[in-house]
């Protein structure tokens, strides 16, 4: 396979604090010679456990970027112990243009692994990630949120894997992570995503979904603050106590959590995020944009369960998912 064309401007050998980037070449009319820059952060003081955190995988999403690059202006190496490396832009071109695609070549970074090396910038980078800075990494974490589509109760998440032994170490780093919801979720799409990718290697892997709606609150990004300090310390990366708060236990085990809609249209929810349902309860109803007199649609829960999801936008179009309902685990 050839060799990725991306170079790192720091050593990932090498003790102490670096600040750099990832440099990809990428040659465009206004550039010949250019490269996309991609900051990036290391932190390591000897041998131990190393972390790999990362943001702006989707470039609508803003609470992991803040929490990260806060982490990366105040840690210093004498409170580590192994290595913590820090990408807050991981779709750097889509986080410049605030879109969930790349601009550069309208791909998805989290639909686009494995990668190619000879690919387009964003195959490339899903590339240096699957090759280089996995196979350095014990725990992984990527940050999620609801983008500028969707809304999401702020949870941090594992899945459902094979391996019994890899699946404890996940869902203890969830819980140690700690968001106000902690769920074992279910993908609509997991091909080419890069928790599969991280998952295939074996790593100790935590996502979340925390808000959305194209911004970040103080709430929200709080809960990102707290978590990745309290996953590094899980980790034995940091020292220091755990932050904990009650966290609701949740599952997504059965595709009925996911609601689709048919029809175009005005939404109108009758239920708020965090709310328990039963099935066959309202969601929401869809008004017809293009005439008045015409009674709405109405659009009824498939399944018992909390409103862990929801569609932003006032507008949906046919296909859309407006509604995702979780499973709340008792104990």
């Amino acid at each position: 396979m050839r060799d990725n064309p991306i170079s790192p401007t720091i050593d990932f050998d090498a003790d102490g604090v670096q600040h750099g980037y990832l440099r990809l070449p990428y040659s465009r009319n206004d550039s010949a010679w250019g490269s996309i820059q991609i900051p990036i952060t290391q932190v390591k003081n000897g041998s131990g456990p190393c972390a790999l955190l990362t943001g702006g995988n989707h470039g609508d999403e803003y609470e992991g970027p803040l929490a990260l690059v806060e982490l990366a202006a105040d840690l210093i190496a004498q409170d580590v112990s192994g290595t913590v490396i820090i990408i807050p832009f991981m779709n750097h071109p889509a986080f410049m243009a605030g879109t969930r695609v790349s601009p550069i070549d309208d791909l998805n970074m989290n639909r686009t692994f494995p990668g190619r090396p000879d690919g387009t910038p964003t195959q490339k980078i899903a590339d240096y990630f699957q090759r280089t800075l996995l196979p350095m990494a014990d725990v992984v974490l990527d940050f999620h949120s609801g983008g500028r589509t969707l809304d999401f109760i702020p949870f941090a998440a594992c899945h459902a894997l094979d391996d019994p032994e890899q699946q404890l170490r996940c869902r203890a780093a969830r819980d140690a992570f700690n968001a106000p919801f902690s769920i074992e979720m279910r993908e609509i799409d997991a091909l080419g995503m890069y928790d599969d990718a991280v998952e295939m290697q074996g790593k100790t892997f935590v996502t979340t979904e925390i808000g959305g709606g194209g911004t970040a609150t103080p709430y929200t990004t709080d809960i990102a603050r707290k978590g990745v300090r309290n996953l590094l310390i899980h980790a034995g990366i940091l020292q220091g106590d755990l932050i904990l708060a009650p966290s609701r236990m949740l599952s997504q085990d059965d595709d009925g959590c996911f609601h689709f809609t048919n029809h175009n249209g005005l939404v109108d929810f009758s239920v708020t995020l965090g709310q328990t349902v039963a099935k066959g309860d309202l969601i929401a109803r869809i008004w017809n944009p293009h005439h008045v007199g015409v009674p709405p649609r109405s659009f009824y829960a498939l399944m018992d369960g909390v409103l862990t999801a929801r569609h932003h936008p006032g507008l949906v179009q046919s296909g859309d998912c407006i509604a995702v309902l979780a499973t709340e685990l008792t104990t």
